[in-house]
Formats: C-alpha cells, structure tokens, sequence
C-alpha cells in the first residue's frame, strides 16, 4: 500500500453531519454545490467517512476541488461515460452521476495487510452510492495490471484526485491512463493533484506515456470563496489527453 498522505493542512470536508461512532469512528460529511435555494440544479452529497481507517476513507482537499470542477462544467460531462480512479470516498465521481453521467467507481483491487482494507473502501462506495440514491458501477482497478474487466472499460472522461502523491505508483497510474485514454479517441484525464517535488518525474512519464497536458489551472482560480477558506496547500487542476 502507498503511504498514508499527509498535509500541513489536514483536511477539506463539507459539513460534518453525524458525530462519529466510538467502535467504527465512522461520520457522514455533507457536501453542497449550486444554491438549492436559488438553483433548482443545486444539490448536496453525503458522504460516509471512517476516521480511523487510512486514507481511502477521508475526503481530502484535492476531491473536494476536483468535485467543484466536475459541477461547474456539468453541462461537459451531462450524458459522458465517466471513470474516477482510486476513488476513495468517491467525491468526484456522485458528482458526476449527480449531473447525469454514466460512472464507473474504481479502486485498489488487491487486498492488503491492513485488516482487508480495500475490500472496505469498495464496499463503503456502494455505501456512498446507495446513500445518495445514485447507480453507479463499482469495481476493483490495480494500476498497471491488465485485468480482463478493463478492457470492457471505455471512458469519455477519466477523474483522478489526488492520485499524484506516491512517486512509486506514478509509472503504473500513467500506464493505465493511457491505456484507457487509447480505448476511447478524444477522451481526457481531468485530476487535481498537491504541487510537490514530484513535478519532474510526473512531466517524464507523460511524455513516455505519449501524454500532454491541455490545461492547467490553480484551485483558487476557480473554487467559491466559501471553499476555497478551507483549502491548504498548492492545489492544482490538469485535463491531460494523448499526443496527437
């Protein structure tokens, strides 16, 4: 398993919702994008976290962005097949369900030594899933291993957050995107990522992987007032597609 993720600041969460379990120390977290007051496409998601868990079990700040952009540019993914990789507690992709498209959720397939871990975060997606009344398909994805179930996989849009932080599983992160990317012409990977010292490898294997990045913006560009408060760090956005 990758390392735990650390931030100098520790989180990005909506509204917590319920207070947390002493056994289980699981907590809803309340998410809210549009104005339902005002918008009548305005909407909240619920979110099922476990506090003592490791990371796949915590919203993060990149999920939060990346979830912010996937609503303002709603009408882009209205009607797409979308897939978000390493998912976790799966922001993102309800987002993209939400807004009317076709959402694949995925995550680490191999089971690890933590207790059978990745076998909870799958079905805490389910969870997540059911609780928000969404449909979205759920399966186990390894990077870089070439299971027969992805290459049934045929995405328009590819959503990662956060999935840039171990330099050990860039390599395989990439391989698959591109393999994804090549099973469906015109597609993109839209992932936000922390600016760490990794910057130099991350732009190496693009190019090894015959990727380009299309457009890069910092999280403040674009994020309300009102989340933006609670972000840390240097949080970025990059769409990336296949070389032409």
């Amino acid at each position: 398993m990758p390392p735990k993720r650390e931030y100098d600041d520790a989180r990005a969460v909506g509204t917590p919702a319920v207070s947390a379990d002493d056994d289980q120390m699981t907590t809803f977290s309340l998410h809210s994008f549009g104005d339902s007051d005002d918008d009548n496409h305005g909407f909240s998601i619920q979110i099922i976290e476990n506090m003592r868990e490791e990371y796949g079990m915590f919203v993060w700040p990149c999920s939060v962005v990346l979830a912010e952009y996937v609503w303002q540019q709603r009408s882009r993914f209205s009607g797409t097949s979308v897939i978000e990789l390493g998912a976790g507690t799966s922001l993102p992709g309800l987002v993209a369900a939400k807004v009317g498209a076709d959402v694949t959720l995925t995550d680490e397939s191999k089971r690890v030594e933590v207790g059978g871990l990745i076998l909870f975060v799958l079905e805490n997606i389910r969870s997540v899933c059911d609780l928000n009344k969404l449909s979205c398909k759920v399966m186990g994805l390894t990077w870089g291993i070439w299971d027969a179930q992805i290459f049934d996989l045929h995405p328009q849009i590819l959503l990662g957050a956060d999935v840039l932080y171990d330099t050990s599983a860039f390599d395989d992160l990439f391989s698959t995107v591109a393999f994804l990317l090549q099973s469906n012409p015109g597609s993109v990977f839209i992932t936000t990522y922390h600016n760490r010292s990794g910057h130099h490898l991350i732009e190496f294997l693009m190019v090894k992987w015959g990727l380009k990045c299309i457009k890069l913006l910092d999280a403040f560009s674009f994020m309300p007032s009102g989340k933006a408060s609670g972000l840390g760090g240097n949080i970025q956005l990059a769409e990336i597609v296949l070389v032409g």
